[in-house]
Protein backbone atom coordinates (compact mmCIF):
# COMPACT_ATOMS: atom_id res chain seq x y z
CA UNK A 1 0.00 0.00 0.00
CA UNK A 2 1.40 3.23 -0.85
CA UNK A 3 2.36 5.38 1.69
CA UNK A 4 -0.42 8.02 2.63
CA UNK A 5 -0.59 11.77 4.13
CA UNK A 6 -2.84 14.08 5.46
CA UNK A 7 -4.28 16.84 2.98
CA UNK A 8 -6.92 19.65 4.26
CA UNK A 9 -10.52 18.74 3.69
CA UNK A 10 -10.68 21.64 0.53
CA UNK A 11 -7.91 19.80 -0.94
CA UNK A 12 -9.88 16.71 -2.08
CA UNK A 13 -9.96 16.91 -5.32
CA UNK A 14 -6.43 18.20 -6.28
CA UNK A 15 -5.76 14.55 -6.31
CA UNK A 16 -7.03 10.85 -6.12
CA UNK A 17 -8.47 11.02 -1.88
CA UNK A 18 -9.58 8.54 0.88
CA UNK A 19 -12.48 10.84 2.91
CA UNK A 20 -12.53 9.69 6.87
CA UNK A 21 -15.58 10.03 8.97
CA UNK A 22 -17.18 12.42 6.47
CA UNK A 23 -18.47 12.14 3.29
CA UNK A 24 -17.86 14.00 -0.64
CA UNK A 25 -18.44 14.12 -3.92
CA UNK A 26 -15.02 13.02 -5.74
CA UNK A 27 -13.55 11.00 -3.01
CA UNK A 28 -11.72 7.90 -4.50
CA UNK A 29 -12.91 5.75 -1.37
CA UNK A 30 -15.38 7.15 1.67
CA UNK A 31 -14.81 5.18 5.18
CA UNK A 32 -17.42 6.91 7.28
CA UNK A 33 -20.54 5.40 9.43
CA UNK A 34 -22.02 8.59 8.31
CA UNK A 35 -25.85 7.82 7.82
CA UNK A 36 -26.43 7.16 3.80
CA UNK A 37 -22.31 7.52 3.12
CA UNK A 38 -20.96 5.81 0.59
CA UNK A 39 -19.08 3.35 2.54
CA UNK A 40 -18.67 0.23 0.89
CA UNK A 41 -20.96 -2.56 2.47
CA UNK A 42 -17.53 -4.83 3.26
CA UNK A 43 -16.28 -2.30 5.38
CA UNK A 44 -19.40 -0.76 7.44
CA UNK A 45 -18.64 -0.63 10.66
CA UNK A 46 -20.39 1.06 14.03
CA UNK A 47 -16.89 3.61 13.95
CA UNK A 48 -15.41 5.36 11.07
CA UNK A 49 -12.16 4.34 12.42
CA UNK A 50 -13.65 0.48 12.43
CA UNK A 51 -13.96 0.93 8.47
CA UNK A 52 -10.62 2.27 8.30
CA UNK A 53 -9.19 -0.90 10.09
CA UNK A 54 -11.63 -3.36 7.91
CA UNK A 55 -9.89 -1.65 4.97
CA UNK A 56 -6.70 -2.29 5.99
CA UNK A 57 -7.18 -5.72 6.28
CA UNK A 58 -8.78 -5.66 2.46
CA UNK A 59 -5.53 -4.17 0.57
CA UNK A 60 -7.91 -4.93 -2.68
CA UNK A 61 -10.28 -2.46 -1.85
CA UNK A 62 -11.16 -0.14 -4.84
CA UNK A 63 -9.70 3.20 -4.02
CA UNK A 64 -7.43 2.52 -1.22
CA UNK A 65 -4.29 3.15 -3.01
CA UNK A 66 -5.09 6.66 -3.09
CA UNK A 67 -2.03 8.70 -1.46
CA UNK A 68 -4.27 11.17 -0.10
CA UNK A 69 -6.54 10.97 3.40
CA UNK A 70 -8.78 13.85 4.54
CA UNK A 71 -11.53 14.72 6.89
CA UNK A 72 -13.70 17.72 6.93
CA UNK A 73 -13.51 17.63 11.06
CA UNK A 74 -11.23 16.61 13.94
CA UNK A 75 -12.82 14.28 16.73
CA UNK A 76 -11.54 10.95 18.38
CA UNK A 77 -13.43 8.47 15.51
CA UNK A 78 -11.96 10.39 12.65
CA UNK A 79 -8.79 11.14 13.68
CA UNK A 80 -8.06 7.31 14.90
CA UNK A 81 -8.90 6.29 11.31
CA UNK A 82 -6.47 9.04 9.51
CA UNK A 83 -3.96 8.10 11.65
CA UNK A 84 -4.58 4.76 10.86
CA UNK A 85 -4.39 4.94 7.18
CA UNK A 86 -1.18 6.63 7.66
CA UNK A 87 0.08 3.93 9.76
CA UNK A 88 -1.10 1.00 8.75
CA UNK A 89 1.35 -1.66 10.55
CA UNK A 90 1.19 0.12 14.09
CA UNK A 91 -2.64 0.50 13.55
CA UNK A 92 -3.39 -3.49 13.02
CA UNK A 93 -0.80 -3.92 15.54
CA UNK A 94 -3.41 -2.05 17.90
CA UNK A 95 -6.26 -3.01 16.54
CA UNK A 96 -8.62 -4.06 19.66
CA UNK A 97 -7.28 -0.76 21.24
CA UNK A 98 -7.92 1.70 18.44
CA UNK A 99 -11.39 0.11 18.12
CA UNK A 100 -11.88 1.17 21.76
CA UNK A 101 -10.88 4.65 21.31
CA UNK A 102 -12.88 5.53 18.10
CA UNK A 103 -16.26 3.79 20.09
CA UNK A 104 -15.47 5.61 23.44
CA UNK A 105 -14.53 9.00 21.69
CA UNK A 106 -18.05 8.81 19.42
CA UNK A 107 -20.75 6.98 21.62
CA UNK A 108 -18.62 7.36 25.32
CA UNK A 109 -19.06 3.84 26.03
CA UNK A 110 -16.62 2.30 28.10
CA UNK A 111 -16.89 -1.39 28.81
CA UNK A 112 -14.89 -1.87 32.11
CA UNK A 113 -14.61 -5.43 31.65
CA UNK A 114 -12.61 -4.94 28.39
CA UNK A 115 -8.74 -5.42 29.79
CA UNK A 116 -7.79 -2.99 26.94
CA UNK A 117 -10.73 -0.08 28.37
CA UNK A 118 -8.36 1.79 30.77
CA UNK A 119 -5.66 2.24 28.13
CA UNK A 120 -8.04 3.48 25.95
CA UNK A 121 -9.98 5.92 28.47
CA UNK A 122 -6.48 7.79 29.09
CA UNK A 123 -5.76 7.53 25.00
CA UNK A 124 -9.44 9.42 24.77
CA UNK A 125 -8.91 12.06 28.02
CA UNK A 126 -4.92 12.57 26.19
CA UNK A 127 -6.41 13.13 23.00
CA UNK A 128 -9.03 15.83 24.64
CA UNK A 129 -6.75 17.23 27.28
CA UNK A 130 -4.60 18.21 24.45
CA UNK A 131 -6.57 19.35 21.69
CA UNK A 132 -8.46 21.73 24.39
CA UNK A 133 -4.83 23.25 25.71
CA UNK A 134 -3.50 23.75 22.02
CA UNK A 135 -6.59 24.45 20.09
CA UNK A 136 -9.81 24.78 20.49
CA UNK A 137 -12.82 22.46 22.06
CA UNK A 138 -14.77 20.16 19.95
CA UNK A 139 -17.35 22.40 17.77
CA UNK A 140 -15.89 25.62 18.78
CA UNK A 141 -14.25 26.83 15.32
CA UNK A 142 -17.59 29.14 14.86
CA UNK A 143 -17.20 30.93 17.58
CA UNK A 144 -13.72 31.96 16.20
CA UNK A 145 -15.41 32.39 13.34
CA UNK A 146 -13.24 29.77 11.28
CA UNK A 147 -14.95 27.01 9.12
CA UNK A 148 -14.33 23.52 10.89
CA UNK A 149 -13.22 21.76 7.97
CA UNK A 150 -10.16 24.56 7.63
CA UNK A 151 -8.94 24.70 11.34
CA UNK A 152 -9.19 20.79 12.35
CA UNK A 153 -6.41 20.59 9.60
CA UNK A 154 -4.29 22.42 12.28
CA UNK A 155 -5.36 19.83 14.63
CA UNK A 156 -4.47 16.99 12.12
CA UNK A 157 -1.21 18.76 11.57
CA UNK A 158 -0.02 18.30 14.92
CA UNK A 159 -1.56 15.27 16.66
CA UNK A 160 -0.57 12.83 13.50
CA UNK A 161 3.10 12.74 14.38
CA UNK A 162 2.63 12.91 18.15
CA UNK A 163 0.31 10.00 18.73
CA UNK A 164 2.34 6.84 18.14
CA UNK A 165 4.54 7.37 20.98
CA UNK A 166 1.64 7.91 23.40
CA UNK A 167 -0.31 4.88 21.97
CA UNK A 168 2.42 2.75 22.18
CA UNK A 169 3.07 4.10 25.73
CA UNK A 170 0.67 6.55 27.62
CA UNK A 171 2.62 6.70 30.56
CA UNK A 172 4.65 9.72 27.92
CA UNK A 173 0.97 11.64 27.92
CA UNK A 174 0.09 11.61 31.54
CA UNK A 175 0.18 14.86 32.50
CA UNK A 176 -1.94 16.14 30.07
CA UNK A 177 -4.43 13.21 30.33
CA UNK A 178 -4.57 12.40 33.99
CA UNK A 179 -6.90 14.94 35.38
CA UNK A 180 -9.49 14.29 32.99
CA UNK A 181 -8.77 10.82 33.55
CA UNK A 182 -9.15 10.81 37.40
CA UNK A 183 -12.19 13.22 37.22
CA UNK A 184 -14.22 9.94 35.16
CA UNK A 185 -12.40 7.36 37.95
CA UNK A 186 -14.36 9.09 40.20
CA UNK A 187 -17.38 9.15 38.49
CA UNK A 188 -17.36 5.57 37.63
CA UNK A 189 -16.90 4.85 41.57
CA UNK A 190 -19.84 6.94 41.66
CA UNK A 191 -22.02 5.23 38.94
CA UNK A 192 -20.96 1.49 40.69
CA UNK A 193 -22.14 2.53 43.78
CA UNK A 194 -25.07 2.09 45.58
CA UNK A 195 -26.14 5.38 45.55
CA UNK A 196 -26.72 4.72 41.90
CA UNK A 197 -29.94 2.89 40.30
CA UNK A 198 -29.63 1.89 36.25
CA UNK A 199 -33.21 0.55 35.16
CA UNK A 200 -33.59 -0.58 31.43
CA UNK A 201 -36.38 -0.67 29.02
CA UNK A 202 -34.76 -2.48 25.91
CA UNK A 203 -38.40 -2.44 23.49
CA UNK A 204 -37.87 1.35 23.75
CA UNK A 205 -34.07 1.32 23.67
CA UNK A 206 -34.24 3.80 27.01
CA UNK A 207 -31.32 3.22 30.10
CA UNK A 208 -32.54 5.30 32.91
CA UNK A 209 -29.42 6.45 35.41
CA UNK A 210 -30.70 7.62 38.63
CA UNK A 211 -27.32 9.11 40.34
CA UNK A 212 -26.69 11.90 42.98
CA UNK A 213 -25.25 14.58 40.41
CA UNK A 214 -24.38 15.41 36.85
CA UNK A 215 -21.37 12.61 35.81
CA UNK A 216 -18.79 13.11 32.82
CA UNK A 217 -20.17 10.80 29.77
CA UNK A 218 -17.31 8.47 29.66
CA UNK A 219 -18.65 7.48 33.09
CA UNK A 220 -22.33 8.24 32.34
CA UNK A 221 -22.89 6.24 29.38
CA UNK A 222 -20.33 2.87 30.26
CA UNK A 223 -23.65 1.04 31.24
CA UNK A 224 -25.54 2.38 28.29
CA UNK A 225 -23.88 -0.22 25.58
CA UNK A 226 -26.78 -1.17 23.54
CA UNK A 227 -29.45 1.42 24.46
CA UNK A 228 -29.89 4.51 22.16
CA UNK A 229 -31.92 7.23 24.96
CA UNK A 230 -30.41 8.05 28.45
CA UNK A 231 -32.60 9.67 31.02
CA UNK A 232 -30.57 10.73 33.84
CA UNK A 233 -32.37 11.56 36.87
CA UNK A 234 -30.15 13.33 39.75
CA UNK A 235 -30.98 14.44 43.06
CA UNK A 236 -33.13 17.53 43.78
CA UNK A 237 -35.49 16.93 40.41
CA UNK A 238 -32.96 17.52 37.90
CA UNK A 239 -32.79 15.89 34.60
CA UNK A 240 -31.93 15.39 30.77
CA UNK A 241 -32.99 13.39 28.58
CA UNK A 242 -30.58 12.76 25.55
CA UNK A 243 -30.74 10.74 22.17
CA UNK A 244 -26.87 9.03 21.92
CA UNK A 245 -24.73 9.56 18.87
CA UNK A 246 -25.73 5.65 17.89
CA UNK A 247 -29.07 6.77 16.48
CA UNK A 248 -26.88 9.48 14.37
CA UNK A 249 -24.82 7.50 11.87
CA UNK A 250 -25.66 4.35 10.17
CA UNK A 251 -24.97 1.35 13.24
CA UNK A 252 -23.78 -1.74 11.34
CA UNK A 253 -23.44 -4.10 14.80
CA UNK A 254 -26.98 -4.06 15.57
CA UNK A 255 -30.49 -2.59 14.13
CA UNK A 256 -32.39 0.69 15.85
CA UNK A 257 -35.60 2.87 16.36
CA UNK A 258 -35.52 5.95 14.69
CA UNK A 259 -35.04 9.36 16.69
CA UNK A 260 -38.91 11.18 17.05
CA UNK A 261 -38.80 14.56 17.43
CA UNK A 262 -39.09 16.02 21.19
CA UNK A 263 -41.36 18.99 20.82
CA UNK A 264 -44.75 16.90 22.00
CA UNK A 265 -43.10 15.21 24.74
CA UNK A 266 -41.94 18.56 25.64
CA UNK A 267 -45.66 20.07 25.73
CA UNK A 268 -46.65 17.28 27.64
CA UNK A 269 -43.61 18.17 30.50
CA UNK A 270 -44.47 21.69 30.05
CA UNK A 271 -47.78 21.42 30.93
CA UNK A 272 -47.27 19.80 34.33
CA UNK A 273 -44.32 21.91 35.16
CA UNK A 274 -44.15 24.88 36.88
CA UNK A 275 -40.63 26.01 37.99
CA UNK A 276 -40.19 29.39 36.06
CA UNK A 277 -37.96 27.33 33.60
CA UNK A 278 -39.44 25.45 30.19
CA UNK A 279 -38.82 22.70 28.70
CA UNK A 280 -36.16 22.94 25.67
CA UNK A 281 -35.58 20.00 23.09
CA UNK A 282 -33.34 19.98 20.49
CA UNK A 283 -34.18 18.78 16.08
CA UNK A 284 -33.37 15.11 15.63
CA UNK A 285 -30.92 16.04 13.06
CA UNK A 286 -28.26 17.25 15.86
CA UNK A 287 -25.72 14.72 16.75
CA UNK A 288 -26.78 14.26 20.23
CA UNK A 289 -30.52 16.08 20.79
CA UNK A 290 -31.27 17.03 24.59
CA UNK A 291 -34.38 17.59 26.14
CA UNK A 292 -33.75 19.20 29.40
CA UNK A 293 -35.22 21.87 31.28
CA UNK A 294 -33.70 25.26 29.94
CA UNK A 295 -32.43 28.53 31.58
CA UNK A 296 -31.34 29.54 28.40
CA UNK A 297 -30.27 28.46 24.91
CA UNK A 298 -27.15 26.40 24.97
CA UNK A 299 -24.01 26.26 22.67
CA UNK A 300 -23.44 23.51 20.47
CA UNK A 301 -20.26 23.37 22.63
CA UNK A 302 -21.89 23.10 26.13
CA UNK A 303 -24.45 20.46 24.63
CA UNK A 304 -21.20 18.53 23.46
CA UNK A 305 -19.75 19.09 27.08
CA UNK A 306 -20.47 16.70 30.00
CA UNK A 307 -23.30 17.36 32.11
CA UNK A 308 -21.34 17.91 35.25
CA UNK A 309 -19.78 21.31 33.06
CA UNK A 310 -23.59 23.07 32.28
CA UNK A 311 -26.29 24.16 34.55
CA UNK A 312 -29.08 21.81 35.06
CA UNK A 313 -32.17 23.45 36.17
CA UNK A 314 -34.83 21.69 39.28
CA UNK A 315 -38.33 20.44 38.03
CA UNK A 316 -41.51 20.53 39.93
CA UNK A 317 -42.11 16.82 38.02
CA UNK A 318 -41.11 14.65 40.57
CA UNK A 319 -38.44 11.68 39.05
CA UNK A 320 -40.95 8.93 39.08
CA UNK A 321 -44.17 11.14 37.07
CA UNK A 322 -41.23 12.24 34.78
CA UNK A 323 -39.64 8.56 34.04
CA UNK A 324 -43.48 7.03 33.75
CA UNK A 325 -44.13 10.04 31.36
CA UNK A 326 -41.10 9.59 29.14
CA UNK A 327 -41.70 5.84 29.00
CA UNK A 328 -45.31 5.99 28.64
CA UNK A 329 -44.28 8.15 25.24
CA UNK A 330 -41.63 6.38 23.48
CA UNK A 331 -43.82 3.00 24.06
CA UNK A 332 -46.93 5.16 22.46
CA UNK A 333 -44.90 6.54 19.41
CA UNK A 334 -42.64 3.32 19.02
CA UNK A 335 -45.61 0.90 19.30
CA UNK A 336 -45.50 -0.53 15.58
CA UNK A 337 -42.20 0.22 14.23
CA UNK A 338 -39.80 -2.43 14.08
CA UNK A 339 -35.98 -1.93 14.62
CA UNK A 340 -33.85 -2.06 11.38
CA UNK A 341 -30.70 -0.74 9.95
CA UNK A 342 -29.95 2.05 7.24
CA UNK A 343 -32.34 4.27 8.51
CA UNK A 344 -32.65 7.25 5.94
CA UNK A 345 -33.09 10.84 7.68
CA UNK A 346 -36.10 10.74 5.42
CA UNK A 347 -37.32 7.49 6.74
CA UNK A 348 -36.88 8.88 10.34
CA UNK A 349 -39.11 12.14 9.93
CA UNK A 350 -41.50 10.13 8.33
CA UNK A 351 -41.44 8.27 11.44
CA UNK A 352 -41.93 11.16 13.21
CA UNK A 353 -44.76 12.60 11.74
CA UNK A 354 -48.04 12.51 13.77
CA UNK A 355 -50.10 9.50 14.03
CA UNK A 356 -54.04 9.31 13.86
Amino acid sequence: MPVKSFVPFAQLRRQPTIVVDSTANGAALVLAHWRGAPTPPALRDDTSAGSVLRALHAPATPGLTAAAVTANHFDVDGFVGVWSLLHPALALRHEPLLRLVATLGDFRELDLTDPLADEALKLVCWLNAEEKARFYEPFGAPARRRREDEASAEKFAWFLPAFGAVLENPETGRAAWEPEYARVQQAQLVMQSPATHIRRYPEIGLVVVETPEPLPYYALFGPTAGFDMVLSLYDGQRYEFEYKYTTWIDLESRATLPRLPLQELAARLNHQETAPERWTFDGITDTGPLLRLGGHSLSKVQRYADPDQRPIYASSISPHELEAEVVAFFRARYAGLVPRKRWTWADIRAAGEPRG
